[in-house]
């Protein structure tokens, strides 16, 4: 099973996540995808398999995947301050990998029906998610 953990802006939520999961799982192979080489670093530092940054890594990887954990905006265009093209969230959102989104909220989105709660409580849902789904062993989590 691969995880992929995508970040940007500096990578502080994905390193978060990948820190977390690394704990509990050790020898899962986890890929850190970011929109930049900052945001990359910071998620291998945090013990990530494998990471890249760039238009072409994640359109191209995120098919080589299972499962994607990542703030909601990886399947917005044009958001984190213009950094996710286009081509990115058509890639990540396409892909048959099972997706996990953390619902951080932009000035121009409201999500309707989503319960608000700070970052490390949204965090903890989705390793919970990815706890659950390693450890049910479901061999294929794509969608």
């Amino acid at each position: 099973m691969k995880l992929c953990v995508i970040d940007g802006m500096g990578g502080k939520i994905g390193a978060q996540i990948i820190s977390q999961v690394r704990e509990v799982f050790p020898d899962l192979e986890i890929y850190a995808l970011a929109t930049n080489a900052v945001a990359a670093h910071q998620m291998l530092k945090a013990g990530a398999n494998k990471g890249a940054s760039g238009e072409n890594a994640i359109a191209l990887t995120v098919n080589d995947v299972d499962l994607i954990i990542g703030p909601l905006a990886i399947i917005i265009p044009n958001s984190m301050m213009g950094e996710l093209t286009t081509r990115m969230a058509e890639a990540i959102a396409t892909c048959k990998a099972r997706k996990i989104l953390l619902p951080i909220t932009y000035p121009s989105i409201d999500l309707v029906g989503v319960e608000y709660k700070p970052l490390p409580h949204l965090m903890e849902e989705g390793i919970q998610i990815i706890k659950s789904l390693l450890e049910e062993g479901e061999g294929n989590v794509r969608g």
